[in-house]
């Protein structure tokens, strides 16, 4: 099994060479398939804007795991990723389509954060527990989310969900990711600074330019 070619269908993506054990990517190649999986997954009209280019090949070598290209870009392969940008500019699709071009590597469901506080709210502290100390998660639409409240309880239930992260990265390494529309210091403000303090370690914050535009 060769993890630089892609089976789409009858379609086959290689998305490097291999010379010496050792897989060089081809970055062209990489946008071709994830053009190709954009239309297949999000319809026709799915494209991938010159503008993001760059920020789209940072992403790119962090998940094919170019260790010395992430260092360049200040980029920690070990943490995850927090996508950051206004309303539009992609970082759903974005999170949703990388992960494909490394399945063996790296895997993780994407879980609206609102679809968490509205399971907590039936659930309870069984839903922190599910989400905060198990598998690779990336939590998408990080802080519009409302609080939560079960049998009269309030619960920052993504806060909790975050701290209950933070330790099981701490043991285990496991990833988390996440999409969010707010600031650093927004994201403060929301959380509080422990929570913030926390994902510093968990995540490497990649961003859109703030004044991108509405691309849907």
């Amino acid at each position: 099994m060769h993890p630089h070619i892609i089976h789409e269908k009858e379609t086959l993506f290689e998305l490097g060479t291999i010379e010496n054990n050792i897989i060089h990517y081809d970055f062209d190649k990489i946008v071709a398939y994830l053009n190709y999986k954009g239309r297949l997954t999000f319809g026709k009209n799915f494209k991938i804007y010159e503008d993001d280019m760059f920020l789209l090949y940072k992403l790119c070598l962090y998940f094919i795991r170019d260790y010395k290209k992430c260092e360049k870009y200040g980029l920690d392969p070990h943490k995850g990723i927090l996508l950051s940008g206004p309303v539009g500019c992609g970082k759903t699709s974005w999170m949703k389509l990388l992960k494909h071009i490394s399945p063996n590597v790296i895997n993780y469901e994407v879980i609206p954060s609102r679809f968490l506080t509205f399971q907590f709210n039936s659930k309870g502290f069984e839903v922190i527990e599910k989400y905060g100390s198990s598998f690779s998660f990336c939590f998408d639409d990080l802080g519009v989310e409302p609080d939560g409240k079960h049998f009269g309880q309030d619960c920052n239930v993504m806060g909790e969900i975050l701290l209950s992260r933070y330790d099981l990265f701490i043991q285990s390494k496991k990833l988390t990711f996440a999409t969010t529309n707010l600031n650093a210091e927004e994201i403060g403000k929301r959380y509080g600074s422990r929570v913030r303090s926390r994902m510093r370690q968990l995540f490497n914050l990649v961003a859109f330019d703030k004044n991108c535009g509405d691309k849907r």
